[in-house]
């Protein structure tokens, strides 16, 4: 890391692996300002589609807390469907400089999912945009506690997270169902480096989010995303 990077000493060493194969990247001003314009490239431009879909789902709250915001593209959707109170939180102070320049009317702060520091049912609505694949299951297990904590009874938290298709179907079945994309998707499951992505797979969110107090949960597969719904008991 970058000497005196800013709460460094609150970064987890899990979020201190290489991602994306962009080493360091994540406390890279210069990299992060071009990974958060590329990720949507490199998506083929779905992740709008995405983020607005997720702030439809939060459209009805009154105050939304975004877990790994990144650059803050999911919490300017959810703020621009009108949602008053929005806030997002990242362990990248760099990522959380793009996103304050790109969206001064939303609250962004340092931390991470697991350990927000928000008082006991702070907020109607949760959401996390691609985050989950990229913590280790035991932090993924602190992330859910947390959100049952931070979110008010009958509160609202929405996942999107890359779908389990394309990083385990075989390549032909895919290509008949989807085309080129089909390929596209897979190679980038394959090529893109992910430390966590097996063990997210290799579990089920659905059966995660009940465990911790999560109800009324529902799955929407969208190549090549999944999304869940899900409400504080």
């Amino acid at each position: 890391m970058p000497e005196a990077l800013p709460g460094a000493d609150r970064i987890p060493r899990y979020a201190l692996q290489e991602f994306h194969n962009l080493p360091n990247g994540n406390y890279s001003k210069h990299v992060t300002h071009g990974y958060g314009k590329g990720f949507d490239i490199a998506m083929l431009g779905v992740m709008k589609s995405r983020r607005q879909a997720l702030a439809e789902e939060l459209a009805d709250c009154r105050s939304v807390l975004d877990l790994g915001c990144g650059a803050g593209h999911a919490a300017g959707a959810i703020h621009e469907r009108g949602v008053p109170d929005v806030w997002g939180l990242d362990p990248s102070p760099y990522l959380l400089q793009h996103a304050a320049r790109s969206y001064p009317e939303i609250r962004f702060v340092q931390g991470v999912a697991e350990e927000t520091e928000f008082p006991d049912e702070r907020f109607d609505g949760l959401c996390a945009c691609f985050l989950f694949h990229e913590l280790p299951p035991r932090a993924i297990e602190g992330a859910l506690a947390e959100c049952h904590r931070i979110l008010r009874p009958g509160g609202k938290l929405v996942i999107t997270e890359p779908g389990h298709e394309h990083w385990k179907a075989p390549v032909l079945p895919l290509i008949r169902r989807y085309g080129w994309r089909g390929l596209y998707f897979r190679s980038l499951a394959s090529l893109v480096y992910e430390p966590f992505l097996a063990a997210f797979h290799g579990d089920d969110l659905a059966d995660v989010l009940a465990r911790h107090g999560f109800s009324e949960i529902c799955v929407e597969n969208e190549f090549p995303t999944t999304r869940w719904t899900a409400v504080r008991r």
